[in-house]
């Protein structure tokens, strides 16, 4: 049956954020994602709410709109006020509905489902600290949760989403990291329930794959940002980018040596797609671009002098209770993203750039002062 109507023909995915909604349209026109073997299908995707979650999801809506693919897109949420916010008016489409749960249990869903992909998370660094308990358990069980969804469902393609921290701590020598490298990591340490929880729920995707046949594809995201990112989002990027819009010195609460690579926010929704659709099941892939690298320090230096109209500067203040925030051990990580870009990725915006993009999203009216 067709969905789409002609409200959804009508309707923009984000007409709040032109930067946004710029975004999703050149996502289908760089033509990287064959969104086209998704035609009539239904993805199911949790962590909706979140800032991949809900831009792989109005990129899916797009594809509707641009160009007819009739994509029906079940979005997994546990907060009803946050998903009316995030998807205000969206909701008036045919194509979106909300499934309400929580990945603690296996969802409860009558329709059929043919690609799931996986984000839920603990996203906050202070909150693995307070909190290790929870992030472990929402990160195994909550997977385990959702693979038997899909085992159910018999789902062609599933995307679990990790990270880099999977890696942990480097050693110096290091150089790139490809997807066969593992680090150190302190299971001693509560920091590590994110990304020791990240590493175990690899490899039950990878065991669901060998004994059960579940198409898992794991994406390794770096940090991520750019256009959709919220005014009040406590991660590094967002809180430089917000000084520059409120013209108020950085302050860094370490020396800022930590140095990594990047990744813009479509750029790592394309990533994700063509993952789910062309990845191979049980496999790790990288999603970053590797001309990012940079230290903490010099992206706040970066910020300082893209927006020169902001007149402001970096400072550093240390805490003597620097292990409160959360903050992972100072180190160089960064990543190798060859084996994605095998498969016709490539990423198309640079830091500077990124955020440019960022602060003119978040700055209310995207005005040109900030691009």
């Amino acid at each position: 049956m067709d969905r789409k109507s002609d409200t959804d023909a009508q309707i923009l995915e984000s007409p709040q954020d032109a930067v946004l909604q710029e975004d999703l349209e050149l996502l289908l026109k760089e033509g990287t994602v064959p969104f086209e073997r998704l035609k009539d299908k239904t993805v199911f995707v949790t962590g909706a709410t979140g800032l991949l979650g809900s831009q792989v999801i109005k990129a899916l809506l797009c594809s509707n709109r641009v160009l007819g693919t009739n994509i029906r897109i079940l979005a997994f949420v546990r907060n009803e006020q946050k998903a009316k916010r995030v998807f205000a008016g969206l909701l008036a489409r045919d194509d979106l509905q909300l499934v309400y749960g929580d990945v603690s249990k296996v969802p409860v869903c009558e329709q059929k489902v043919d690609y799931i992909i996986h984000g839920a998370s603990a996203t906050s660094s202070r909150y693995f600290v307070s909190n290790p308990v929870e992030t472990i358990m929402t990160a195994v069980n909550g997977t385990v949760n959702m693979l038997e969804f899909a085992r159910a469902k018999q789902a062609e393609g599933f995307l679990y989403l990790s990270s880099l921290e999977v890696y942990g701590t480097p050693s110096a020598d290091a150089g790139l990291i490809g997807e066969s490298y593992s680090g150190y990591i302190d299971p001693l340490s509560v920091r590590s329930s994110y990304s020791e929880g990240k590493r175990m729920v690899e490899c039950i995707c990878a065991s669901y794959t060998s004994q059960y046949q579940v198409p898992v594809k794991i994406a390794r995201l770096s940090q991520t940002f750019g256009a959709g990112v919220e005014y009040d989002d406590g991660r590094v990027f967002a809180e430089f980018a917000r000084c520059a819009l409120e013209k108020k010195d950085i302050v860094l609460h370490t020396k800022g040596q930590t140095v990594r690579s990047y990744c813009y926010t479509k750029d790592a929704v394309a990533a994700m797609l063509l993952l789910l659709l062309k990845g191979e099941p049980g496999t790790a892939y990288n999603v970053t671009n590797m001309e990012t690298k940079i230290s903490i320090a010099d992206m706040a230096q970066l910020v300082c002098d893209t927006f020169p109209q902001a007149g402001i500067h970096v400072t550093f203040d240390m805490p003597k209770d620097v292990a409160s925030f959360g903050y992972n051990p100072e180190m160089v990580i960064a990543l190798d993203s060859g084996r994605l870009q095998a498969l016709g990725w490539k990423p198309t915006v640079g830091l500077k750039e990124m955020f440019t993009r960022l602060a003119a999203s978040m700055k209310p009216g995207s005005t040109a002062e900030w691009r």
